[in-house]
């Protein structure tokens, strides 16, 4: 039996990009998907939406109905995503979370659910960056604090998250890596008269503009020397392959809080 996915977020460029690697994916077929209620996309096939031909899916404001399905991809927005997840936990679905923006306090709440289903979140489902991110811990460890870090990124004109859930996540892996918590030692923007760099900073820098689908860099700063490591995405394919790679391999889990490190198997 194919493994049924259901999509929220499914009218929108993520959403429609999942529904088409979906559709590719060997064993796997699109049973459900979702647009806010009021949308005039509702009852559209979600197949004509995404450029597949028809797949007699029509998109629905009815969240029971793509948490009735054997794995649910959620792309849409924070306070969506809660709302997805708290009826997820309920009924027991598993459930992919791809998006950005949200706070501490949201992702405790994710914690939370994700102790009554399956839950594989990443604000980035690049298969790419989640080894950076073991690559950025790694060399965080490596390097003392006389190893100045700076992450800078850049993103489309549209995007109303800064910085970006990815940049956020290797500033959490560089702290993690030094055994530092992050919210001690990151500062996410610099104005006016900053005084000189403390020591053991992890700084940021967000850069909007364009249709830049998203680059990150991660500089370790020393004396007399750089180490720079870096990821640029040039399409979000690589977003939706890696929400859909995720969604079979939470398929059948046990309950908890899982990353994309989890799913590529990266300790």
């Amino acid at each position: 039996m194919a493994l049924r996915v259901g999509i929220f977020g499914s009218t929108g460029r993520m959403g429609r990009m999942v529904t088409r690697a979906v559709t590719e994916a060997e064993g796997m077929t699109v049973a459900a998907g979702a647009d806010r209620t009021g949308s005039a996309d509702l009852g559209t096939d979600l197949g004509t939406l995404a450029g597949v031909g028809r797949l007699d899916v029509a998109v629905t404001d009815d969240i029971d109905a793509v948490l009735g399905t054997d794995v649910a991809i959620d792309f849409t927005l924070p306070e969506a995503t809660l709302a997805h997840a708290a009826r997820a936990a309920a009924l027991g679905t598993p459930l992919v979370i791809g998006t950005t923006g949200l706070s501490n306090e949201q992702e405790a709440i994710l914690a939370d659910h994700a102790r009554t289903t399956a839950i594989v979140y990443a604000p980035n489902m690049s298969q790419g960056v989640t080894l950076l991110l073991a690559v950025v811990e790694q060399v965080a460890g490596a390097l003392n604090e006389g190893w100045d870090i700076e992450i800078v990124e850049m993103h489309h004109n549209r995007k109303v998250d800064a910085p970006s859930g990815t940049a956020l996540g290797l500033g959490r892996a560089a702290a993690k890596g030094r055994g530092r918590q992050f919210e001690e030692v990151s500062v996410l923007s610099r104005e006016g008269h900053t005084g000189p760099r403390q020591a053991g900073q992890i700084g940021f820098a967000t850069l909007r503009g364009g249709d830049v689908i998203g680059d990150h860099s991660v500089i370790f700063a020393g004396a007399g020397e750089r180490v720079e490591i870096g990821h640029k995405a040039s399409g979000r394919d690589v977003f939706a392959n890696g929400a859909v790679a995720a969604a079979r391999w939470v398929a059948g889990r046990d309950t908890g809080l899982y990353s994309m490190r989890d799913v590529l198997g990266i300790s």
